[in-house]
């Protein structure tokens, strides 16, 4: 509680210590999100996601330097992905943010992946909510390189930014199935290369085939992160895009529904630790059940019902 009492005073040395607490699942991690769970809900979320290589930091960067104009904090969440051969990562984002890392206004966290799907670290969510109840106004996520079904960015931002860029050999693939459905801004950046005008088109026809069910039609903006070409009619957009839903009731619906699915979380990722500790406590049983599906005395099927069985007597009892 008293570093989260420092949080709330703003100190950025109890923030970081926090998120560390959080993304290392410390045993106080849990108590320590319910006692800042009161304080969230201020700030607007963005998520900036798309394949590898199309300038989704420097986009970062520009964009925050933007809103510091405007007086607004700004919390950074950049996602990197972890390697599945030695579990490091090069939490390198940073340094392409070099003209906002030193602004007192902005707190960039770089995380690993460590495993998770879906383009975000496990721990982003709460990070978010800790970003959040710290004070500042947006937290921007950037999420690693994604393809057609990394879209976990649509549960936790307000606006999703999908950044894709030209010359990738076949333009519309990186774009198209489950992710091309999560964008509410579609921006083409390094647009000074040929084919610029034609991916838009591209994306604006694939976009009108599902216009009549769309409430809001996602807007394909060209930019040149590096010069800031563009930059500021993508700000317009996003603001555009809130006020949009706000006033058709969408943000409350988003952001109920993000609760929902934190909950959902909460209670996978906790059974899933029961479930560890059970076998860790019974690691003989457990070796022996794998033996005999080896040898087809048994099949995985039947023992995993078994052992699903065993936690829900176990709840029953407790």
């Amino acid at each position: 509680m008293e570093l989260v009492d420092d949080v709330r005073k703003g100190s950025v040395r109890a923030l970081a210590k926090l998120i560390t607490l959080v993304e290392n699942e410390m045993p106080n991690a849990l108590e320590a999100m319910e006692n800042i769970y009161p304080y969230t809900g201020n700030a607007y979320i963005i998520g900036i996601t798309g394949p590898p290589g199309a300038g989704k930091s420097t986009l970062t960067d520009k964009i925050t330097q933007k809103l510091r104009s405007q007086n607004f904090t700004v919390g950074i969440v950049a996602i990197d992905p972890t390697s599945p051969f030695s579990g490091g990562a090069l939490l390198g984002d940073r340094v392409r943010m070099q003209g906002i890392s030193s602004d007192e206004g902005v707190f960039i966290r770089s995380m690993a992946t460590r495993g998770s799907l879906g383009g975000l670290s496990r721990a982003t969510g709460d990070t978010v909510k800790i970003l959040d109840a710290f004070g500042k106004d947006y937290v921007i996520i950037e999420t690693v390189g994604v393809g057609q079904d990394e879209v976990d960015i649509i549960k936790t931002a307000d606006v999703s930014i999908l950044v894709v860029m030209p010359g990738g050999g076949d333009d519309i693939q990186a774009i198209k199935a489950g992710i091309m459905e999560i964008g509410d801004i579609f921006v083409v950046n390094k647009s000074d290369r040929d084919g610029a005008d034609r991916l838009v088109t591209e994306i604006n026809m694939m976009l009108n085939l599902g216009a009549t069910t769309r409430d809001w039609i996602p807007p394909v903006l060209k930019t040149i992160a590096p010069e800031e070409k563009g930059v500021d009619s993508l700000l317009e957009k996003i603001s555009e895009h809130r006020e949009f839903l706000v006033s058709s009731g969408r943000l409350s619906y988003q952001r109920k529904e993000r609760i929902r699915n934190d909950i959902i979380k909460i209670v996978e990722y906790e059974i899933f630790r029961y479930l560890d500790r059970l076998i860790r406590e019974d690691k003989e049983l457990f070796e022996q059940r794998l033996e005999d599906i080896v040898s087809k005395k048994e099949d995985p099927y039947r023992i995993s019902k078994k052992m699903i069985d065993a936690i829900g007597r176990r709840i029953s009892d407790n």
